[in-house]
């Protein structure tokens, strides 16, 4: 299984410069995990950018993935995590998930270019 950050999601969506380099990455739904987080993120910036119906089409391949929903304790351990790494919330978050299931983290968010199991793009 695979974490894949809201940066890797838009960049893929938009076919921006990096989007090849994400796409291997998007070929088996089925072991994508993506926080709530993500989904909120990317559903913003998507819907603000290209309208509702566009948004809620992301939503749902999104929602082929594995969703992990933000969980008291979950949240705690992003706390911390966010405290030890210096991550913004949503960061910090994201890592969290990523962190409790064992998987990397693939972005290209600078925030986790020194963190242990990311894969930096």
């Amino acid at each position: 299984m695979i974490l894949i950050d809201s940066c890797g999601w838009i960049e893929f969506l938009v076919d921006g410069d990096k989007a090849g380099e994400y796409a291997k990455y998007f070929m088996d739904t089925v072991n994508i995990v993506t926080p709530t987080i993500v989904v909120y993120e990317v559903f913003k910036k998507v819907f603000r950018e290209r309208g509702e119906e566009a948004a809620v089409l992301v939503s749902a391949q999104m929602n082929k993935t594995t969703v992990v929903e933000l969980s008291e304790s979950l949240s705690l351990f992003a706390a911390g995590l966010s405290i030890k790494h210096n991550l913004p919330m949503a960061d910090a978050i994201v890592y969290a998930t990523a962190s409790a299931l064992e998987c990397p983290v693939v972005t290209s968010d600078k925030h986790f270019m020194d963190l242990e199991n990311v894969i930096f793009i």
